[in-house]
């Protein structure tokens, strides 16, 4: 925390000076009164700054809300600044905390009534002697028990775990993260939809043009080689492979209904 020295102001000074602020916007006073507040709203910050949050941003937190407190302060209620400063504060400040330290956006009610389950689960639990269920939850906080159901399961939101978190050890000692767990993109579908198709225009073909094709493509066998070892000749092999080829064209363009059919 800051030990740096503040303008030491009477009760009666500083309610002139929110005055000022209050009427005009004065920045001298605001600028006084701030450095003023400065102690109390970092002794505030560093109650709250042993989470995720930086004391720095729960400090600037609560500047805000102490700006807000000079804005609304009104001596006539009979209470000191610093009474109603340090609720809305510390307010501020715990707003700021839930708002900001959940992983995903969660509407204001849940993270609300979060806290009042919790306590109720506590509150039932002494009362029952075991655990309450969804509905006696419900009841006791007059809510629905899908709210609750809603709530509970949007709690397990509150903290994101990096895909770089580990979360056990391989056999060999290595560490294991979610990472490793995500699956990847797997080029063997695609190459399992093309044989399923080619598997299907296949069959308009004749035996001895499928056996031609394969030699031909698969094999790489040139069309003498393939006529060589079919017994017929280049020609009739060339003109076989056409009538093959047409054929695996006209079939790709059908519906595979029509082609199995």
């Amino acid at each position: 925390m800051s030990s740096r020295p503040h303008p030491s102001l009477t009760d009666e000074q500083v309610y002139n000076l929110i005055a000022r602020f209050q009427e005009d916007g004065d920045a001298e006073a605001q600028a006084i009164l701030v450095a003023h507040y400065r102690d109390l709203v970092e002794t505030l910050a560093f109650k709250f700054a042993h989470g995720s949050e930086p004391y720095e941003d729960l400090v600037q937190v609560g500047m805000i809300g102490l700006i807000a407190s000079l804005k609304r302060f009104d001596p006539d209620y009979g209470r000191s600044f610093e009474s109603f400063a340090v609720p809305t504060i510390v307010g501020e400040i715990k707003r700021h905390i839930r708002d900001k330290t959940w992983s995903v956006h969660v509407p204001r009610r849940i993270k609300e009534l979060g806290p009042r389950i919790k306590a109720a689960v506590e509150e039932l639990t002494t009362q029952l002697q075991r655990s309450p269920r969804v509905q006696e939850i419900a009841e006791y906080l007059g809510v629905s028990e899908e709210e609750v159901l809603e709530t509970m399961e949007m709690g397990r939101s509150y903290n994101a775990v990096s895909v770089d978190s580990p979360i056990e050890a391989s056999n060999d000692g290595s560490q294991i993260t979610l990472l490793d767990l995500v699956g990847t993109e797997d080029g063997g579908y695609e190459q399992i939809d093309r044989k399923m198709l080619l598997d299907k225009i296949f069959a308009v073909l004749t035996e001895r043009e499928q056996e031609i094709l394969r030699l031909t493509f698969f094999e790489n066998l040139s069309q003498k080689q393939v006529g060589d070892q079919l017994g017929i000749s280049q020609m009739h092999v060339s003109r076989l492979q056409r009538r093959a080829l047409a054929k695996l064209r006209q079939a790709i363009r059908m519906e595979p209904s029509e082609v199995i059919g």
